[in-house]
């Protein structure tokens, strides 16, 4: 019989199906028995990818839950608003749980999840997969060891990239904070929780600013079409969909976010999908609400500070961070790390390296693999311990994030509230 760790994934989507890749790769630790996914295109792909009989495939997760506990831990990765169900449902089976990252929207909801996973006894890790990255723990490992001295102040840019923006924050499933959730919420929770992490504590205060500035009907272009194959300015716009996701499909790149647009790659699938679907319209005539720049400061217990910067109009590329302390300063670009030293005043280059770009495309730098990698290492041990986003961590990191929301939306410095 095969041996190792026995998953159900419910949502087949992007992210549940790049979770799920590492059973594959890891055949002997891990396996998926059964999935819940409501598009039956999605399904099919991912029964045959993991080989599961007919029965193993339902289109609602409630089917699932119905068949009792079929799998030693359940991947969920529905939408942000539809986490608290599936968590409490799968929980009171006694099933440990991966959970997509926001693990939900608000701080009841979050306190609900926390709440169902400690009294049914189950290990919940959230997919926070930076704080699962090489360069993630190198950085760590230099502000531990006191290197740079006592941290001071810190500097973190998450840089989004412009059609990044357009697809996911404009275009896509989270342009409207009413149908999916806030931008800080639903790309820059990660760096809330990151800070947090690699500072060692939670903030204690925050304030923020920020709006939507560019992707607004004034904005629009003279002459510019509701959708981009309509488009007689289309050649002059930087976010011109007809370009993005034909030069992928040319390229035959068809991952993410090609993925997301079309399930069979082909031009005429291309054409029918920006000519009736939502990734062909126009990025200054869409319904989109949140914001495309934002700045968050955060005041932590030991009186360091740190500013934490989300913008739309940058070049794809990995986050930034830069640490200062009173013996030294330390600068990251997502790959390598520079080291300062104040007193003998040299630098010394750290290169943790990555296994791929910081992207969803690319496996968030080893962050996917790492977090995989930790929580079925949990299951099989019964041993939460290689989870290093377990339910409490990730708890004060959303309350940081609504406290940052709170803050934006009033223009007050709000408590983080523990």
């Amino acid at each position: 019989m095969p041996s190792g760790v026995t998953l159900a994934v419910v949502g087949a989507g992007d992210r549940g199906s790049a979770h799920a890749r590492w059973a594959l790769a890891h055949p002997e630790r891990a396996r998926v028995v059964a999935v819940a996914e409501p598009r039956a295109v999605r399904r099919d792909r991912f029964a045959a990818d993991h080989a599961l009989a007919p029965g193993a495939l339902v289109a609602d997760w409630r089917e699932l839950a119905a068949r009792g506990r079929v799998a030693d831990a359940v991947l969920i990765c529905t939408l942000d608003r539809e986490h608290l169900e599936p968590v409490l449902a799968f929980a009171a089976l006694g099933y440990h749980i991966m959970l997509e990252k926001p693990m939900a929207l608000t701080e009841d909801e979050c306190r609900r999840i926390v709440a169902a996973v400690e009294d049914a006894g189950v290990i919940l890790s959230v997919g926070h997969v930076l704080r699962y990255t090489a360069y993630t723990r190198a950085l760590k490992e230099v502000l531990d060891s006191g290197r740079i001295g006592d941290v001071v102040s810190v500097q973190h840019l998450e840089p989004v990239g412009f059609w990044h923006q357009a697809h996911s924050f404009v275009r896509g499933n989270w342009r409207r904070a009413d149908e999916a959730t806030t931008m800080l919420m639903a790309k820059s929770c990660h760096d809330l929780d990151w800070l947090q992490y690699v500072l060692g504590g939670p903030p204690v205060r925050v304030s923020s600013f920020g709006r939507l500035s560019h992707f607004r009907a004034e904005n629009r272009p003279a002459g510019a079409a509701d959708r981009c194959l309509d488009c007689t300015v289309e050649t002059t716009c930087p976010y011109s969909a007809t370009r993005d996701y034909g030069d992928r499909l040319a390229q035959g790149r068809h991952g993410w976010p090609l993925s997301v647009v079309i399930d069979e790659f082909t031009p005429q699938a291309l054409e029918t999908a920006l000519r009736e679907g939502p990734y062909g319209r126009c990025v200054y005539a869409c319904d989109n609400d949140v914001v495309d720049h934002q700045v968050v400061a955060l005041e932590f217990a030991s009186g360091a500070t740190a500013t934490f910067t989300m913008t739309a109009f940058t070049e794809q590329a990995d986050r930034q961070t830069r640490v200062f302390g009173t013996r030294g300063e330390l600068r990251g670009d997502g790959r390598q790390l520079r080291v300062y030293d104040f007193l003998t005043r040299t630098e010394e280059v750290v290169g943790p390296g990555t296994t791929g770009a910081m992207d969803a495309a690319g496996g968030h730098g080893g962050g996917d693999a790492g977090l995989m990698d930790a929580f079925v290492r949990a299951v099989a041990t019964c041993d939460p311990g290689p989870v290093r986003s377990g339910p409490r961590e990730s708890l004060i990191s959303h309350l940081t994030v609504l406290a940052a929301e709170r803050a934006r939306r009033g223009r007050t410095v709000e408590t983080v509230r523990l």
